[in-house]
């Protein structure tokens, strides 16, 4: 972990109120670490409370106001760490956030990208939502190989730029944020481009804070443009599926008519109704987006506390019993990873037996690409046709921090 320099990129623009909280987050982290604020040329009192911190922080100011994407590349060029950590000022970082990044980096060091859980909050900092987990575990991390692949059928979600730290060297040969997007998918834009060259690690524990808010960023663009720019990016993420998965992607014309499926929940969640039936068809017609929208549901869905708690207090227990396993039968014991995913694939026939599929195939999506725990299984409870489940993402490997 020491071998590891942290810098906090803190991008602002005439929002001093939110600012004076992002920074106080930023220097409030357990670990030492550079904190860097990049302001895009505010007209308000930014200027003069950013000079009043003196060395406590490194403050640049753009010449004229140039915009979000190009507020974070001028940040990252003046910043000095390993990794950069990004955070828009009207956000902000719990203690442990740097800490709990170094950890898990420390022991996947091929790692170029790194994302964490988030919770939504509003002005007051009233928690009204968190962003799911994401894989199993506390920690895991993905190839590269496999990580586009997740990106497109959306099971390995990045998240906005409060959840994600990246390797500096990545983000510079990556080419950086692209301004011509400023605020729209321009942070996932770049994430992709990072991902080209290293793995990902995700931790599932909510060590940041977003503020949802009539004043954010993302909400100056229209629904229409949002949807072209989803589209977009879409195309661009399935240019880089590595060839390995490319028997197994849908058309990218059933991935078009399926994000415009989903912009069309979005305008009549937002009662916006033309939109809604301008996006719908002629993409309505499409019987592989359906089934891609369906997947994108189910695989939203959050299982029960009560079952969550359940598995994991299994896990607990195998690792306690594994560990005291008499060395004459370790040879023929399957490995704690194993066990470990033939928990989770009981977790989910537990949910399926009480009617809740979707919890069912959340549990199961995990663990079923390891065929010692389906051996496991088929011995114990599940019969041999659940065999037949596929997986997604291929390499969900876990890390213990």
């Amino acid at each position: 972990m020491t071998q590891i320099k942290f810098s906090i990129v803190i991008t602002t623009y005439n929002r001093l109120s939110f600012l004076k909280r992002a920074i106080e987050s930023a220097l409030a982290q357990t670990v030492p670490c550079e904190v860097v604020v990049a302001d895009d040329c505010s007209s308000d009192d930014t200027e003069n409370y950013l000079r009043s911190l003196g060395s406590r922080i490194t403050y640049h100011r753009n010449p004229k106001n140039m915009g979000h994407a190009a507020s974070v590349n001028a940040g990252v060029q003046v910043a000095s760490g390993d990794w950069i950590k990004p955070v828009d000022d009207d956000d902000y970082l719990d203690p442990n956030c740097i800490r709990e990044m170094m950890r898990a980096i420390a022991l996947r060091r091929e790692a170029v990208i790194c994302s964490c859980q988030a919770a939504q909050v509003d002005v007051d900092r009233v928690e009204i939502s968190r962003t799911r987990r994401t894989g199993p575990g506390q920690a895991f991390y993905i190839p590269q190989a496999d990580i586009h692949y997740g990106m497109l059928l959306e099971q390995i979600p990045f998240g906005t730029p409060i959840q994600v730290a990246f390797r500096r060297d990545a983000f510079i040969q990556s080419g950086g944020w692209d301004s011509s997007l400023d605020a729209n998918f321009d942070d996932i834009d770049s994430w992709l481009r990072i991902a080209q060259f290293g793995d990902a690690i995700f931790i599932n524990k909510c060590l940041a804070y977003r503020t949802v808010w009539p004043g954010g960023y993302n909400q100056k663009f229209s629904l229409q443009k949002r949807l072209e720019t989803n589209i977009l990016i879409k195309e661009k993420i399935y240019a880089l599926v590595n060839e390995q998965h490319r028997g197994l992607i849908p058309e990218i014309e059933a991935i078009r008519a399926y994000v415009k499926l989903h912009w069309s929940l979005v305008a009549l969640k937002q009662k916006a109704y033309l939109s809604c039936l301008k996006f719908l068809f002629p993409a309505g017609l499409s019987p592989q987006a359906w089934k891609l929208l369906i997947e994108a549901i189910i695989f939203r869905q959050k299982q029960p506390a009560w079952l969550q708690k359940s598995i994991d207090n299994n896990l607990l227990v195998m690792a306690k019993m594994y560990a005291l396993a008499n060395e004459k039968h370790r040879a023929a014991l399957p490995n704690l990873q194993h066990f470990q995913s033939y928990m989770k694939l009981r977790g989910g026939w537990v949910a399926c037996k009480q009617g809740k599929l979707l919890t069912a195939v959340q549990l199961a999506l995990p663990a079923v690409s390891s065929p010692a725990a389906w051996k496991l299984v088929i011995k114990s409870v599940l019969s041999a046709q659940e065999n037949d489940k596929q997986i997604a993402i291929r390499k969900f490997v876990l890390i213990d921090i």
